[in-house]
């Protein structure tokens, strides 16, 4: 699903109203508690892996660009220029994970999954808190399911039993 982001630009000399419709890859965005939790989660036991880096939101130059919640990269690849901005990044994550809100369709975020890893993402991992599932996504396995378990990809781990005991 698309959602539409209207901008409204107004150029008084020639008194014309420009709008630009911008479309994103993700539905109408609300981002709830749960999802804000797990991204926090996995993103602090992200931080022991020193020679990755994992970008929270970085849209990857895929189709009309493509925002995995968090996306992991070799540290190597990620180099900031801090005068010129790169709106889509051109190298592909070792691993992009998903965090499926209540307000999102889990079929979508699965066909998702998959565009990312026929982009050349090696793997995805969807997470679906309600069930406490994982989906780990690969083009070599398609999909395999997981219930709060550990899951290791590209030499990085997650323990996904510490993110959802409350």
């Amino acid at each position: 699903m698309l959602a539409v982001k209207l901008i409204f630009s107004c150029y008084n000399t020639l008194n014309y109203l420009i709008v630009e419709v911008m479309l994103t890859d993700n539905a109408i965005l609300m981002r709830s508690l749960n999802h804000s939790y797990i991204c926090a989660q996995i993103l602090k036991q992200l931080q022991k892996y020193d020679c990755f880096e994992a970008l929270p939101e970085l849209t990857l130059d895929v189709g009309n660009g493509l925002t995995p919640d968090i996306s992991v990269f070799p540290k190597e690849l990620i180099k900031p220029n801090f005068f010129r901005d790169v709106p889509k990044f051109e190298q592909m994550p070792a691993i992009a994970i998903e965090i499926i809100s209540s307000s999102q369709n889990i079929q979508t975020i699965l066909e998702k999954a998959v565009q990312l890893v026929e982009a050349g993402v090696k793997v995805v991992w969807t997470v679906e808190p309600f069930t406490q599932t994982i989906f780990v996504t690969t083009k070599s396995e398609g999909e395999v399911i997981w219930r709060s378990a550990i899951i290791e990809s590209a030499g990085i781990s997650i323990d996904f039993n510490l993110i959802f005991r409350t």
